[in-house]
């Protein structure tokens, strides 16, 4: 059972805070909780009698530094009860301002029986090995696309 979440229109993004979705295809069986115009997803650990219920979270879009910002890395990163899977962050360094990128980033997810999960997508720091520099303030994101599918 796949659900999908979207935004089109162009979003500024602030360092930790999440992507808001505008649209959706819920799902409609309950294993998803999603309000529109927010970014927090609720994913339940109902199962048919396994430890977990687990979902493959995707998310695609567009990411640049806003005009008026330093061209540098960016990133999104998908996260888990508010931390972020690193394994999921998805890293653009754009030569420019105002010029997007394409990112994917994608995570599986295992939801103990009888538990809930949030998730969401979250701008986050894309330098990677300078510990003293500062990471974008904010970023742009457009044509936001969030797939969860229940997998087991």
């Amino acid at each position: 059972m796949a659900a999908e979440y979207l935004a089109n229109a162009v979003q500024s993004i602030d360092l930790n805070q999440p992507v808001i979705f505008t649209a959706s295809i819920p799902c409609r069986r309950g294993y998803i909780y999603h309000e529109d115009e927010t970014g927090i997803f609720i994913l339940r650990g109902i199962t048919n009698g396994q430890c977990f219920a687990t979902y493959q979270v995707t998310f695609n879009g567009n990411i640049a530094v806003p005009t008026g910002g330093t061209a540098g890395p960016i990133a999104i990163a998908i996260t888990v009860n508010s931390e972020q899977r690193q394994t999921s962050r998805a890293i653009f360094t754009p030569a420019a301002v105002d010029v997007y990128g394409n990112v994917t980033s994608t995570a599986i997810i295992k939801v103990p029986k009888g538990c809930c999960f949030t998730v969401s997508v979250r701008a986050v720091s894309g330098i990677t090995d300078d510990p003293a520099a500062v990471p974008a303030p904010s970023i742009n994101v457009q044509n936001a696309n969030l797939v969860i599918d229940r997998i087991a």
